[in-house]
């Protein structure tokens, strides 16, 4: 998923380009805007943290683009290619290290594990839409 701030700062075809230069295909994707409800429910995992307020305010304050990404070992390799969560540690390059502004603010997300990215997929995209 771009993020808001990565989408609001024009970066949207960049980062794209990118992930399509590693090799990346796009099985399905979409602009939108999370509502608070949505953006509570995908980061539910996160509900008793003190950020979690905090996170679903940056997460609804503008549009993200979701999408599902297809490649060997995709979950391994994009979090690579993404780089660290804090992007002054991540890795030159990386998405991250070139479009993030801070550790909140951090350009993208992306899927932990096979089983997470079966999940935020259908969180966002029906099976019809992925076809």
């Amino acid at each position: 998923m771009i993020k808001p701030d990565a989408v609001a700062n024009g970066y949207t075809g960049k980062i794209i380009d990118q992930i399509i230069q590693a090799g990346f295909s796009i099985q399905a994707m979409k602009y939108l805007r999370l509502s608070r409800e949505s953006a509570g429910a995908f980061y539910e995992i996160h509900r008793e943290r003190p950020f979690f307020n905090d996170l679903v305010d940056f997460m609804t304050s503008g549009t993200i683009v979701a999408a599902i990404l297809v490649k060997e070992n995709a979950v391994a390799d994009f979090r690579n290619l993404i780089g660290a969560t804090d992007p002054q540690k991540a890795a030159p390059g990386t998405i991250r290290n070139l479009y993030a502004k801070s550790i909140d603010a951090n350009a993208m997300h992306g899927s932990d594990s096979d089983e997470n990215a079966a999940i935020e997929a259908g969180f966002f995209f029906s099976a019809l839409e992925r076809f």
